[in-house]
Order: structure tokens, then C-alpha cells, then sequence
């Protein structure tokens, strides 16, 4: 196994396991070696924890596995035991050459969208099978810390797709401007969550995920008033296959007028953003305000590519990726 000198969650350096920061914000305190027990190939031939891992899973490319930390270590939780953390190994999926990076890929996209852009994001991190493998930890946001859980909805659901109305395809029937009028119809303070899902769509556009469907935002009720959850599922999915832009089929919106230079490239520039933001009902200068930061790399990306897990060519590819998207959406239209 190749060694650690930066920590899994923070990737702060000088470190060989989690940090002290990570220890108190992504395990509660407890100390926890970053190496699990067991390889996820050998449990994943279980008829259990095969019941326990489709109960919580969503469609899609990874696998999730409930976990609980306990006495220092990482474990599956048995049936019935309520899981405070989720296991997301590499997918199985032999075809994508790429697989064993997407979890480094996840956690280093995550990172970013927290401590570059400030977006509230799910606590997370990597831990590593006996044979080196990356797993990717998350702490489950939906539990508070009694056990109980909250109410949670994504906007599929909210919307009235699914799979029975609208086919397989439900979770990409949308488009970004239909999550915007449920956030106003849902959220009581609407306008500081519409800041935040507004800036989540212009870091998703810039970072090349487009996975970021219906079933990929949610809203939490905490106490007698909902609010929009954290950030999950973030990940740089063109450094794996190639994709749209959006993970919405409708885009931004089916109604709003693109710039020239949509219309001729397919590929939004900042008119656009600007544009979707009054739509959405955000102010002018708070919608310059968030734009304005994805005009240039900032240094910190640089050093979380640097420090992350991800192998050398693929930090390259990463970062010409988000450059690439940093000269489109500075493309000025006509």
C-alpha cells in the first residue's frame, strides 16, 4: 500500500492517518485507523449486507454500504442497526478503466466545493482496503445526534417523477430552473438557499460533474422548517466518461434565452449564469458576487489536486478539465 503523508479527509499535509480536525468533525472525536478490515469484493458476496446495500443505495454508478465506526475501526452495520456513515468502494464495473479513481475523485471534488468555495457539503473522506484499495466515507447528514432521523426529500420526488410516471430516465427529466421553484415553495428563508443551490450549479458546470440530477439535491426539515441539504455526490464525472454539461436534460432552463455563444457551441458562458440568476430571483450583485469566483483557479484547488489521491495523470486531467471550463464560462458573448 502506497504511503500516507497527507490526511484522507482533510488532505491537510503531514499526516499518515486523519488529522485531529478530521477526527472531531468527521468521526465525532473518535479515533479511527484509516485501514479497514476487510475487502469490499469479499463481503459484497454476502446475502445480508447485499440486502442492507440495496436498501440504501440509488441508481447509479456506485455501490453504497451502510458503516458504523466503532472502538477505532470502520465496519458494515448489521441489519438493523442504523448506520451513521456510508462505504462507497469503486464501482464493479470492469469496462471503466478509470474505476479505482472515482472515489478519490468524489472525496477531492468534495473537498474543494467546502474548503475552496465554502459550499456546505456532507463530511467525508477515504479509508483503504487490506489490499490499498480507496473506499469513500461519508457521514450520513439525515441523523441527528440522538439517532433520530430527519426528514429528508430529494426533488425527483418533490417533483412527482419516478421511475413508474416518467420511466428510468425520471431523475434527468428536469431542468435546474423546476429545483429553483420548489426551493421557494418548500424553504421559508428561500433566498439564502437559492444563493447556495445557484452557486452548487455553477461549481457542478465548472468541475464537469454532470450527475447532478434531481435525485442528487434534497431538502432536510429540521425542527418545523426545511432547508436545503448539504452538498453530496459532487464529482468530476468528465475526468471518467464523457457527458453533457448538466446532469438536467432541460439545462438551466427550457425557457430562458441563451447567449450567442450556447446557441453556437452548446456550452454556456457566464451570460447564461447571469441570466438564470435573475430568473431565479437572486439579486444582481449577489449573483456577480458568486460568478466573480469561478473566473480563475484559485491556488487552493491546485494544492487539493496536489495532496489528493488521485494518480499524477489524473490530477493533470483534472485540472486541464476545470481549465478548460474556467475559458468557457469566460467566454463574452456578442
Amino acid at each position: 500500500m502506497k504511503k500516507i503523508t497527507n490526511c484522507p479527509a482533510t488532505l491537510a499535509p503531514g499526516y499518515s492517518s486523519y488529522s485531529p480536525k478530521a477526527v472531531k468533525i468527521l468521526f465525532e472525536g473518535e479515533r479511527v485507523s484509516h485501514l479497514l478490515d476487510f475487502e469490499i469484493e469479499d463481503i459484497s458476496r454476502k446475502k445480508d449486507i447485499m440486502h442492507v446495500m440495496k436498501r440504501i443505495s440509488v441508481s447509479g454508478v456506485q455501490e453504497k454500504f451502510p458503516a458504523i465506526v466503532g472502538h477505532g475501526r470502520i465496519r458494515l452495520s448489521e441489519i438493523g442497526e442504523r448506520s451513521r456513515y456510508i462505504l462507497k468502494p469503486a464501482p464493479w464495473d470492469n469496462t471503466l478503466s478509470t474505476r479505482k479513481q472515482i472515489p478519490a475523485n468524489e472525496h477531492l471534488t468534495m473537498q474543494i466545493a467546502s474548503q475552496v468555495y465554502g459550499i456546505k457539503t456532507a463530511e467525508n473522506g477515504l479509508c483503504f482496503t487490506p489490499k490499498g484499495d480507496l473506499v469513500y466515507i461519508t457521514k450520513r447528514f439525515d441523523l441527528a445526534k440522538d439517532g433520530s432521523k430527519y426528514y429528508m426529500e430529494d426533488f425527483a420526488s418533490l417533483l412527482g417523477k419516478n421511475e413508474a410516471i416518467s420511466g428510468t430516465s425520471f431523475k434527468y427529466d428536469a431542468c435546474f430552473m423546476d429545483i429553483a421553484e420548489m426551493i421557494k415553495k418548500y424553504i421559508p428563508a428561500w433566498m439564502i438557499a437559492m444563493e447556495r443551490f445557484f452557486k452548487l450549479v455553477i461549481f457542478n458546470y465548472i468541475y464537469g460533474n454532470a450527475d447532478d440530477h434531481l435525485k442528487n439535491f434534497s431538502i432536510l426539515k429540521m425542527g418545523d422548517t426545511y432547508q436545503l441539504a448539504p452538498a453530496y455526490d459532487l464529482m468530476n464525472t468528465a475526468l471518467h466518461i464523457e457527458g453533457d454539461d448538466f446532469g438536467l436534460n432541460g439545462g438551466l432552463s427550457y425557457n430562458l434565452e441563451k447567449s450567442d455563444i450556447y446557441d453556437k457551441t452548446g456550452h454556456p458562458c457566464r451570460l447564461d449564469f447571469e441570466r438564470f440568476g435573475i430568473a431565479i430571483g437572486l439579486k444582481t450583485k449577489r449573483i456577480s458576487t458568486i460568478l466573480d469566483a469561478f473566473i480563475v483557479l484559485p491556488e487552493g484547488v491546485k494544492t487539493l489536486v496536489d495532496s489528493s489521491f488521485l494518480n499524477n495523470k489524473m490530477k493533470r486531467s483534472y485540472l486541464r478539465i476545470v481549465m478548460e471550463r474556467i475559458a468557457r464560462f469566460n467566454r463574452l458573448s456578442e
